[in-house]
């Protein structure tokens, strides 16, 4: 049974501008296995954690970092949620994620799928 979807679409270099104006953003948005990636991969992410906060129903108390994308098999992009956004997701049953990125043309997205295997 599908328990929330989110999406969202970020612009590239809006991001790279912001990431430029305030050093530390890297580290706040970001996890440490993610914050070295190009600027187009980090964006997808930074979709994805949005979308993940979308899916959840946008809980108060979420961190982005307490969401992270991590490459699974055959690189895959898979979703690791940790914190709050784990807390929340075990509340309302999540135990699958689906997850989708792209980037093209200065834009990057991201598609959510939090799922639960109870009907």
């Amino acid at each position: 049974m599908i328990i929330g979807i989110g999406v969202d679409l970020v612009d590239v270099a809006r991001l790279r501008r912001s990431l430029e104006r305030t050093p530390g953003l890297r580290r706040r948005l970001f996890t440490e296995a993610e914050a070295d990636l190009p600027v187009e991969s980090l964006a997808a992410r930074f979709a994805a954690k949005e979308a993940v906060a979308k899916a959840l129903g946008a809980p108060p108390g979420l961190r982005h970092r307490d969401a992270e994308v991590v490459t699974g098999a055959h690189g895959r992009p898979v979703l690791r949620v940790t914190g709050r956004a784990a807390e929340v997701a075990r509340e309302l049953g999540v135990d699958r994620w689906h997850l989708s990125l792209a980037h093209d043309g200065g834009l990057a997205i991201a598609y959510v799928i939090a799922e639960s295997a109870e009907r």
